[in-house]
């Protein structure tokens, strides 16, 4: 008798072990390495700015709350054996309506679907909870060994993880947009450019963030086609509609990095063209216009433009030459005139190679393949699609 109660005291404490760890270490981690910067955007906007989110201690904190709640939880309904795991439903409930923030949070703070889903998710915890409670006197170790109950238990955990990552936002470019603002809060200006290199997924709002970040590094003219683009200048910079803004990182800051603050809402490419005949324009102001009308594919405004602040010759940024290549061949008669041996070959090389192309697709594909990150990709592909 004192052997068999030791045993399944032993079984229950090592099921509520491993349901701790478990779960205290997907929080943790949850919060630390997938939504820190989702928190932190979160806690600036519902603040007013006026406190910041710290990623370790926020993540120690919060762990540590929830897992308080867990045993008061527990404490309460006593679920032992099978159905321990249930103690733990309200504290992941929790950390899924943290962390399922929305991408309009600076807008609009709502409870979204939350306001009827929390309370039809927590009757029905309560459901199961009086059912394990009344069946829980009646369990036969015997039957239901150690082990079997230990993998129901595992089962209940994986499902609560399930749903945790489910309603918690997993929007790549949100995360992307975020990590990006709050890698520049903090002067780091590389990581901000290397979150989602590689994801051709992108918005206006983290075109802009990307942008910025290149010009603060200098590498506008020289990288701007590297990453996916919305086709529009007017991602450049935040925009009336706010359908480009800015979450965390200061809007003036980017201002005042072009020059000055503006009074009233304008368009990016009047903005720039404003600041830069008033003088007030910093330098960054000039790649700004001028990439704004490589995004435009308005190779005429971009000719007339760049005489007026740079020396056209071979020492011209990246995408300034390969433009001038580009718009020499389509014109009849260029404003500005411009030979670069090097890319001309290429170009007519490029020329050459598509003409090969049947379908479509096959031209989509060869241009990705042997141009990517140039500006003859991007603008053909524009044209091809508007």
């Amino acid at each position: 008798m004192n052997y068999n109660h030791q045993v399944r005291n032993d079984g229950t404490t090592t099921i509520k072990a491993v349901c701790a760890v478990v779960l205290v270490c997907f929080t943790f981690l949850w919060l630390y390495c997938f939504q820190a910067d989702v928190m932190y955007v979160a806690q600036h906007v519902l603040s007013g700015g006026q406190t910041r989110y710290h990623r370790l201690w926020g993540a120690v904190v919060l762990t540590a709350l929830l897992w308080l709640l867990q045993a008061c939880v527990y404490r309460f309904v006593r679920l032992r054996h099978r159905t321990h795991a249930l103690t733990w439903y309200p504290s992941m409930m929790v950390l899924a309506m943290l962390t399922s923030v929305n991408a309009d949070i600076d807008r609009h703070v709502t409870l979204g679907v939350w306001v009827w889903l929390a309370p039809l998710l927590l009757i029905l915890w309560f459901l199961f909870v009086w059912i394990a409670r009344t069946v829980q006197p009646f369990e036969d170790n015997r039957n239901f060994s150690s082990l079997r109950r230990f993998w129901l238990n595992l089962f209940i955990i994986v499902l609560m993880i399930i749903g945790v990552a489910a309603c918690g936002n997993t929007n790549a470019v949100f995360h992307f947009r975020t990590h990006a603002e709050v890698a520049m809060l903090h002067g780091d200006y590389d990581e901000a450019l290397r979150v989602g290199e590689r994801s051709l997924e992108t918005d206006s709002s983290l075109v802009m963030v990307r942008m910025y970040a290149l010009s603060r590094q200098g590498q506008l003219a020289d990288r701007l086609f590297e990453y996916p683009l919305v086709p529009t200048s007017d991602a450049m910079l935040p925009t009336q509609q706010q359908a480009t803004r800015l979450m965390a990182y200061p809007a003036d800051s980017l201002y005042r990095h072009l020059g000055a603050i503006p009074r009233r809402a304008m368009q990016p490419m009047d903005y720039l063209r404003a600041i830069l005949r008033s003088g007030q324009a910093k330098p960054a102001a000039v790649d700004y216009l001028l990439c704004g009308y490589l995004i435009d594919c308005d190779l005429d405004g971009f000719a007339s433009e760049l005489t007026h602040y740079y020396t056209v010759s071979d020492s011209l940024p990246r995408y300034y030459r390969e433009a001038l290549v580009l718009y020499n061949h389509l014109r009849s008669h260029p404003l500005v005139v411009y030979k670069d041996p090097v890319l001309d070959t290429d170009y007519k090389d490029m020329r050459k190679m598509l003409a090969t192309c049947r379908q479509e697709s096959e031209r989509r594909s060869m241009l990705l393949e042997n141009y990517a990150g140039s500006y003859w990709h991007y603008f053909l592909n524009f044209k091809n699609n508007s």
